[in-house]
């Protein structure tokens, strides 16, 4: 093999094809094995067309990646999905809360492009933090997401925790108790009261036509005290439920990714008093609370890492 040739070979770029599904949309791109993402395409995802139309769109979004990667001159190592529905250790996903793909033939329809790995959102995003993001460095952290609803994911030594049923991330069913605006006893699960869905439904109950967090918020900085009742209770009850797991997992630090739990404000500033305040062990409570940093792109970062260490773990045994 002449020096040309090999110099060629080292030169070549080994990219995966990231695809994170979402409620509201699909984000896709390629991304590289340093977690630059080289190339996106976004559109709706449009769930309740069900989950065949939902699928052709992902495979003609993976296929025209594929297109583009091979232009290109990269070498395509697999495609990475992320979608919001649990996942189970051997990568089947094992809900349809929002995406209807349980029945459907997920992984030949993919590997006709090339080989696949599926990952739960919030474990794709937390190995983005892991290897790319606040978490370089940590042995042990929690990552919790707060946007439409609310997840999180224990990550040891660079792994997301997954459990024994792929199920170790539903925080958002947590029952809360706490008092409301009116100062009303109320029991719900916490996503429910505190995620983005959530406290817009609960403001709604005074104000019809809202339809986004950001309202609530706008009314809340213009004075409504029960926009800002509302914030404050949600931030509350989120607070005591990342305290109770501290309690239970012990980690070095807490990272909050998506897009509620990065916006701050009045949800935020109420949500970290009840952290620290609810957090048993003095030696805990002064944790670090940290700022997820891969942003917008956690997703398709993290899908990528896992098709990069499913690689790896081949190599290896």
């Amino acid at each position: 093999m002449d020096d040309e040739h090999v110099e060629r070979k080292a030169n070549v770029v080994s990219v995966a094809i990231s695809l994170d599904i979402g409620g509201t949309k699909i984000a896709a791109g390629i991304v590289d094995s340093a977690g630059k993402v080289l190339a996106r395409r976004t559109i709706p995802t449009l769930a309740t067309r069900g989950g065949r139309p939902v699928l052709d769109d992902t495979l003609a979004l993976a296929q025209s990646l594929s297109d583009e990667a091979i232009r290109n001159g990269w070498q395509l190592a697999g495609i990475g999905i992320s979608i919001c529905e649990l996942v189970d250790p051997l990568d089947n996903i094992t809900s349809e809360y929002t995406i209807q793909w349980r029945s459907l033939p997920i992984r030949p329809l993919f590997e006709t492009i090339a080989p696949i790995v599926i990952e739960a959102d919030v474990r794709a995003h937390a190995l983005a933090e892991a290897r790319f993001g606040a978490g370089r460095g940590l042995n042990d952290f929690v990552f919790v997401t707060i946007g439409t609803g609310i997840s999180s994911c224990l990550v040891q030594k660079g792994k997301p925790h997954v459990g024994a049923n792929g199920n170790a991330l539903v925080l958002s069913t947590m029952p809360v108790t706490v008092f409301d605006e009116q100062g009303r006893k109320i029991e719900f699960a916490l996503e429910s009261f505190s995620a983005g869905a959530g406290l817009v439904e609960r403001y709604r109950l005074h104000k019809l036509d809202v339809t986004r967090v950001e309202e609530i918020v706008a009314d809340a900085d213009a004075g409504n005290e029960v926009a800002a009742a509302v914030l404050r209770t949600g931030g509350e009850a989120l607070g005591s439920a990342i305290a109770w797991l501290v309690n239970v997992l012990d980690p070095e630090a807490i990272i909050v990714g998506g897009g509620l739990g990065l916006a701050g404000g009045l949800y935020w500033q109420s949500a970290l008093p009840a952290i620290r305040s609810h957090i048993f062990a003095d030696n805990s409570r002064d944790l670090p609370i940290l700022q997820a940093t891969c942003g917008a792109d956690a997703g398709l970062i993290g899908a990528a890492v896992k098709v990069f260490q499913e690689i790896e773990r081949l190599v290896i045994t």
